[in-house]
């Protein structure tokens, strides 16, 4: 019997190698992370937490709610990352931390150095709202660059839009246009007579 064989029957496995796989759960969807924003919006509200941090949550989830339709666009990169894992666990995990603390104990004593929880949680929504905003111009600046360069196109296409633009056409595109034939039963209208008016 080969080791591996009485290996497998020490451990109950079946030496035909039918042993369960382990299996991933599927990556979050744009519906996950909504559905986790608007958990962490709800506990924004319903908790009495210092206007400081309600102030700084709605900042960082409007942020990822405005990043979350180029998701898919950044899927699998450290960008969409820490799209999804702010909205599912960084910020979540930090307001609710802090809520689960007495808010005597939280606002006042001192946890980190001379900094009390409130100071601490403070910090963490800065560094978030500050890393959001950097992902957010990250996803969106590839975009950007896009629409320059149509404008830029444009521009040299039909001229620059501060010289009130041209469309650059031939001196035979400049043919006379004809009048407009008058509908049946109505007279033209005739030219003004000379006088002084």
């Amino acid at each position: 019997m080969a080791f591996s064989a009485l290996l497998d029957r020490m451990l109950g496995r079946s030496p035909d190698g039918g042993e369960d796989r382990l299996t991933l759960p599927p990556p979050p969807t744009a519906q996950d992370v909504y559905a986790a924003l608007d958990a962490t919006e709800a506990l924004l509200t319903s908790a009495a937490l210092p206007s400081v941090v309600v102030a700084r949550g709605n900042r960082i989830i409007g942020t990822v709610r405005d990043t979350v339709p180029r998701l898919e666009k950044v899927s699998g990169s450290d960008l969409g990352y820490t799209v999804v894992a702010t909205a599912t666990d960084y910020l979540p995990e930090a307001v609710g931390s802090y809520q689960r603390l007495p808010r005597r104990y939280a606002d006042t004593r001192p946890v980190d150095g001379a900094k009390t929880s409130l100071m601490v949680l403070v910090d963490q929504l800065d560094l978030l709202g500050l890393t959001m905003d950097r992902v957010f111009d990250a996803v969106y600046r590839q975009d950007a660059q896009e629409l320059v360069a149509q404008g830029r196109f444009i521009a040299e296409k039909f001229g620059s839009a501060g010289a009130g633009g041209s469309l650059r056409l031939s001196k035979e595109d400049h043919a006379p246009v004809p009048e407009a034939e008058p509908e049946s039963g109505v007279a033209p209208l005739a030219p003004p007579q000379g006088g002084n008016g």
